[in-house]
């Protein structure tokens, strides 16, 4: 079993395995989408944030007035 085994052939397959995982991009597009999604969270936070503030206000105002 022992005298079976080639240096340069493991060599040669590690290189291949390596080449190919270096070349392979479908993780690449779900990293992109999910940078993607994490941007349009962060802006509908910051919208809804100020959104919030304003109500805020507004319902404050309105139960002041109604007193």
């Amino acid at each position: 079993m022992l005298s079976q085994f080639n240096p340069i052939r493991v060599e040669a397959k590690l290189k291949r395995t390596f080449l190919k995982f270096l070349s392979d991009e479908k993780g690449a597009t779900a990293v992109e989408y999910g940078l993607i999604a994490a941007g349009i969270s962060l802006a509908i936070i910051a919208a809804v944030n100020g959104l919030g503030t304003n109500l805020n206000a507004q319902f404050t105002s309105l139960n002041t007035s109604l007193k």
